[in-house]
């Protein structure tokens, strides 16, 4: 059973962030395979035990980490939002922005996209969230578009971009094609309305 976030003390919370930290700089610095329990507990200075009570899994673990990014990013975008001149320009920003953040990262990337592509059903929440706040922040970029067409725009684009990623972490693929077909959707999508 891990516990939920809005019923941690203030300390349980600052081990939990720990605990995220610990593991997005191992996945950093070695990828999916290099994300190890023991490991993450030995550097946040945790117990074994203290990160299963959080996460029941190293895929939950990776996955929390991504929903952190995305909640983080769309944060960001709320805040300044993007400037363009049509939605697909504001959109296609948006996907530059988040694509120069996942080339920085490429080992990190690849652990967050394969735990969050994970079946392991203590993954589904933060699979749940991290596809809606992606598809908001591409709906809010979008600008004043039809709402139907930005519904199935963001969909259609959040389907595209995770199926390209993975190409990029499978290694079928490079960040410079990723980034050429998400633009080239993106301008498909919404050139033509």
């Amino acid at each position: 059973m891990t516990a939920s976030t809005e019923t941690l003390t203030p300390n349980q919370a600052a081990r939990r962030e720990r605990v995220l930290e610990a593991a997005m700089e191992l996945a950093g610095e070695g990828g999916y395979d290099a994300v190890q329990m023991r490991d993450v507990a030995a550097r946040a200075q945790v117990a074994l035990g203290t990160i299963y009570r959080y996460f029941s899994s190293k895929d939950h673990l990776l996955s929390a980490c991504q929903l952190e990014l995305w909640r983080d990013t769309a944060a960001r975008f709320r805040e300044r939002p993007l400037e363009g001149d049509t939605a697909s320009d504001r959109v296609v920003l948006f996907l530059r922005r988040a694509m120069r953040a996942a080339e920085r990262e490429p080992r990190r990337t690849a652990a967050l996209v394969l735990a969050t592509s994970s079946p392991d059903p203590a993954v589904r929440d933060c699979q749940l969230e991290v596809m809606a706040l992606i598809e908001s922040t591409l709906r809010t970029a979008m600008g004043d578009v039809d709402p139907d067409v930005k519904i199935r725009a963001a969909i259609t684009l959040r389907q595209l971009w995770h199926s390209v990623l993975l190409e990029w972490v499978n290694e079928w693929s490079d960040p410079a094609t990723v980034s050429r077909d998400l633009e080239s959707a993106a301008r498909l999508l919404l050139d033509r309305r």
